[in-house]
């Protein structure tokens, strides 16, 4: 295993210890940000494999909506052309079977691209029928969602 791979892992395994002392279920929240130019905004996080669609977990005393703001802000420098539009709202086991993401439609500008750090090594705007190779298949499947104008499934 490689140095990277195992800090990961203990990465992973802190946030779910933490959430399930901290709180009995979780709730996320992520975005299919979109430009002007329907790009979509993705992350490819230090801690986990893969593309992902932007958002985090949901502070206590915060609302779904100002956490989502907030983290398209911290995770992409993205801030909201209009009130993002709930969109479906799922359960994620494969993290826990105590989580969930509710998971919104928004329109976005950068006003300042991130900066790859320890937490975020690469974001950045792509084409709807063109995602990167690393794109998740839960981050391809609501995508495609979107695309088709389907009925969100229950399952992240």
């Amino acid at each position: 295993m490689s140095e990277i791979a195992f800090w990961q892992k203990c990465v992973r395994q802190g946030q779910r210890a933490a959430g399930l002392l901290m709180r009995p279920m979780t709730l996320g929240v992520r975005a299919i940000a979109l430009d002007e130019t329907d790009r979509v905004f993705l992350v490819r996080h230090a801690y986990i494999p893969g593309f992902h669609l932007p958002g985090g977990g949901v502070e206590s005393g915060e609302t779904a909506v100002t956490s989502l703001l907030r983290e398209l802000r911290e995770e992409g420098g993205l801030e909201t052309m209009e009130p993002p539009r709930l969109f479906g709202f799922y359960h994620n086991p494969r993290h826990s079977r105590r989580d969930h993401v509710a998971l919104y439609l928004a329109r976005v500008r950068q006003d300042r691209p991130r900066k790859p750090d320890w937490e975020i090594v690469e974001s950045g705007f792509f084409s709807l029928d063109a995602l990167p190779k690393g794109a998740t298949p839960s981050t391809r499947a609501r995508i495609d969602e979107y695309l088709r104008k389907a009925e969100p499934t229950t399952l992240w």
